[in-house]
């Protein structure tokens, strides 16, 4: 029983948009299966004697390298196909099985099935914000798919561009909130990359740039710094924790009100504060100054019964903590508005503020970007990764000791 592999359009019927799906049509004696590529093509972008995609189709931006792939991808289901006859086994096979072994487990596996699997393991490990990010992304996307199943071969470069078009047609939706989606779709590939679901030839973002635009800057400088250090309130005041949590925010290299809600007295340790980030699992050391300590004296002593620094986390599920300090962060986001108005900072104060302003400063101190970037905990292969152990403690510390006039 022999087999042949013929790349073709299914003519048969056409997508709403007038494309017809290009398809790898496995031949049997005198029945055929198909097996979808994850492309369409409009007729005229088909040369049917070639068996080629022409270089006007506008799917993608290197028609040369999808006809290499396409050309790669009907040798191994030949070569396949030709293992399998010559160890006898061909003939025993259904085309439905033949069509398992040709496409493997990968075309089992739905990218949303896939996807929740993710968000089941983060909240198991209480990545309780990643998993709400992911979730929001599948959200989205099941949204655009109309309840269909999507998989990672359909996932490809022609996918994006189709999604990126419809996400624009949405007055509200924005470059940077595009650049979101794209990001976290592409560490969801990667991730099955690694996990044998999915195959590296395949992947879409070899192609598809993500677009981001500039943010406005978030910065305030050392004199609106200086002016929230000289505001007072007593501890009955709605604004004395607001003021306390965006210093010392800004004190301990930027740390994030995430982290912040976080600490534990236990992360104390000689006259260091020691964690790892609730978002990378990266580790701090940071050294404790005489700025940082004078804040943290106060809480250590009025909730020496609570495990942790601050009155934020209330509760021990992982997902009620999120809450909390997600509950804790808008209130403190809006009183920051208040602080601002007493320093007459024009800028919007949010807790991000403490973390850009911090790296703004130690860039205007001369600080090395490499050193900024350990002390902010970036996650970059090409920048921070390279540099995690070269620069020793001791140098952090001066830098940081810099920064806050120590």
């Amino acid at each position: 029983m022999k087999a042949n592999v013929i790349l073709t359009l299914d003519n048969r019927r056409a997508k709403k948009d007038g494309t017809f799906p290009l398809v790898f049509r496995i031949y049997r004696n005198d029945s055929f299966f198909p097996i979808q590529t994850g492309y369409s093509l409009l007729p005229k972008d088909w040369d049917d004697q070639r068996r080629t995609v022409k270089a006007s189709y506008k799917g993608t931006n290197a028609p040369v390298w999808l006809n290499n792939y396409l050309q790669k991808q009907k040798s191994s289901y030949l070569d396949l196909i030709g293992k399998l006859a010559e160890n006898k086994q061909l003939v025993g096979l259904s085309n439905a099985g033949l069509k398992e072994r040709l496409v493997g487990k990968t075309d089992e596996i739905d990218f949303f099935d896939y996807t929740q699997k993710l968000i089941d393991e983060m909240v198991s490990i209480k990545k309780i914000g990643n998993a709400r990010i992911y979730k929001s992304v599948m959200k989205v996307l099941q949204t655009y798919r109309n309840g269909k199943k999507l998989s990672f071969q359909e996932l490809n470069y022609e996918f994006l561009k189709k999604f990126e078009y419809d996400f624009f047609t949405k007055d509200s939706n924005s470059i940077n909130g595009l650049s979101t989606y794209m990001r976290t779709i592409r560490a969801i590939y990667n991730k099955a990359i690694k996990d044998g679901i999915s195959q590296e030839e395949n992947y879409p973002f070899k192609l598809y740039k993500i677009k981001s635009e500039a943010t406005q800057k978030r910065a305030i400088s050392i004199n609106h710094i200086n002016s929230i250090e000289k505001l007072y309130f007593d501890e009955e005041h709605p604004l004395f924790h607001t003021r306390n949590y965006f210093l010392l925010s800004f004190y301990l290299m930027g740390i994030p009100f995430a982290d912040l809600a976080h600490l534990k007295k236990a992360n104390i340790i000689e006259g260091r504060i020691q964690f790892s980030r609730q978002k990378t699992n990266r580790k701090y050391d940071i050294s404790l100054t005489e700025k940082s300590n004078t804040i943290l004296n106060y809480y250590l002593k009025k909730y020496s019964g609570s495990e942790y620094i601050f009155p934020i986390i209330n509760r021990s599920n992982p997902i009620e903590q999120y809450k909390d300090v997600e509950w804790a962060r808008n209130r403190y986001n809006k009183k920051l508005q208040k602080i601002a108005g007493l320093c007459g900072i024009e800028k919007n104060l949010t807790s991000y503020v403490s973390r850009h302003s911090f790296a703004t400063l130690a860039k205007n101190k001369g600080i090395p970007i490499t050193a900024i970037s350990e002390m902010l905990g970036h996650e970059s292969v090409k920048t921070t990764q390279v540099y995690l152990d070269s620069l020793p403690s001791d140098m952090i510390d001066k830098y940081h000791r810099d920064i806050l006039g120590d």
